[in-house]
């Protein structure tokens, strides 16, 4: 019986498959694009108001600047002359010196008095006398700085104020409130923290209630009780909060204006003078325009510094959940 041998089988190879052509991205639907259309309309107010009221002024502050102008003539091309004399001027080096130990002070003071109140209005009481401590700790923030400092030029006045006939029943000496160089700047440091600090209490007070209560109570089982619980577990979960705060804080407190202003009109001597009355006082007293921009544009290269330098250093110390 003889073998019968199949015959190999050869199988085609397969072809290469094409590359499927792209598929074409359809236009989106009319629904998204009204709904873009609605968003531009919606956020095309705000836009205008940033380039109108902020990016404009500070364009024309840094062009202004490298003018002598005085309203009346025309302006003259100066180039960095005016920032020649800004820097050789005694008063704006002082008024910056004075704008930073202000805001060293101020800001320091307001976040620790905020912070204090925060943690004791969360703390156990009712809660309508919770509500109570909240609206009379910001009601100062929405009056008016000048008005408020009005007011307290009066009480502080050394001769018939409040303050230091309060002072007077306790056997203590009339203090020279507004006429002493130390005196006026820790008043006008008071003055102006007893109306700002309300801001940063109630973002601290929101801060506080978003902490978990789980993470105290564990701290609490760990044997953390008062102050430290507050340093090693509040602290580090309200650094966020911290942080919003400090750097608004610090750009308020470089642009201070209204409470040396009132209070003591850059006095006595230049001692309370700020950066900003010396661009209130170069550029609407003394018609000089350019000057005035420079040190604008001097405050707004510190303020961006300082900012830059806040969120720089937050990167070690600011902890997010």
């Amino acid at each position: 019986m003889t073998d019968t041998q199949v015959p190999d089988t050869q199988v085609p190879a397969a072809r290469p498959r094409s590359a499927a052509p792209p598929a074409a991205v359809p236009p989106p639907p009319a629904r998204d694009r009204g709904t873009r259309l609605l968003a531009t309309l919606f956020l095309a107010p705000t836009i205008v108001g940033i380039v109108v009221f902020t990016v404009l002024p500070i364009v024309g502050s840094v062009v202004l600047s490298l003018f002598r102008w005085d309203v009346i003539d025309s302006p003259s091309f100066a180039g960095a002359a005016n920032y020649g004399e800004v820097f050789g001027d005694e008063t704006v080096l002082v008024s910056f010196r004075n704008t930073l130990v202000f805001m060293v002070f101020a800001v320091a003071l307001q976040l620790l008095i905020a912070l204090t109140l925060a943690l004791a209005v969360n703390g156990r009481m009712p809660v309508w006398l919770r509500s109570v401590f909240r609206s009379a700790f910001f009601f100062p923030l929405v009056l008016s700085a000048a008005s408020i400092s009005v007011v307290m030029k009066y009480l502080f006045n050394q001769d018939f104020g409040v303050v230091n006939w309060l002072l007077g029943l306790v056997g203590i000496a009339p203090v020279p409130w507004l006429t002493s160089e130390n005196a006026a700047m820790a008043t006008v440091v008071l003055v102006y923290v007893w109306q700002q600090f309300g801001f940063s209490f109630l973002l601290f007070v929101g801060g506080l209630n978003n902490i978990p209560k789980e993470i105290h109570e564990a701290a609490s089982l760990d044997g953390a009780t008062g102050l430290r619980k507050h340093l090693s577990v509040t602290l580090p979960l309200l650094s966020p909060t911290l942080l919003v705060a400090s750097v608004v804080g610090i750009i308020n407190a470089l642009q201070v204006f209204e409470q040396p202003y009132v209070l003591t009109n850059g006095g006595p001597g230049d001692s309370t003078r700020t950066v900003v009355m010396v661009i209130y006082e170069t550029a609407f007293e003394q018609l000089r325009f350019g000057e005035a921009s420079a040190v604008g544009v001097l405050l707004f290269v510190l303020i961006m510094a300082v900012t830059a330098l806040q969120f720089r250093l937050s990167r070690r110390f600011v902890h997010y959940q």
